[in-house]
């Protein structure tokens, strides 16, 4: 499958990015782009972006990445709503978390019976072997 994506050219703390049409399997460093779409430098916020090549791809088949994808909406290229591309946090779900509130309480209480339960069995063994001396 073809990807629409970014390929980092810039050096070390100034980057820069080419637009590339390249095969998903590729490496995002490996060069091997079918096609060069455009260019973006984020610290000057300069996009350079060929429409009518890009939507080419689009309907050949082509997916655009996230970052991509937002790009493209927000250079009018396509349309569509953007996409969250921010790495997902794990928060835990609301039922999850009342599940696990429920089963905590019980544990407490059954881990508190068996302690007096031990004391009693103690204070048994105690006074048997006092009464065996």
């Amino acid at each position: 499958m073809l990807k629409i994506r970014l390929q980092r050219t810039g050096r070390t703390n100034d980057p820069s990015y080419r637009v590339v049409v390249t095969e998903h399997t590729n490496g995002p460093k490996s060069g091997r782009a079918v096609e060069v779409l455009g260019s973006y430098n984020p610290k000057s916020k300069e996009r350079i972006l060929d429409g009518e090549r890009i939507k080419y791809w689009i309907s050949k088949g082509a997916q655009a990445s996230g970052t991509m994808h937002n790009m493209l909406i927000s250079a009018g290229i396509t349309s569509g709503k953007k996409v969250n591309v921010l790495p997902k946090k794990t928060v835990p779900k609301k039922e999850e978390v009342a599940e696990e509130k429920v089963p905590v309480e019980v544990k407490e209480e059954v881990a508190a019976e068996p302690k007096e339960e031990a004391v009693t069995e103690n204070k048994e063994e105690t006074a048997e072997a006092s009464a065996q001396a």
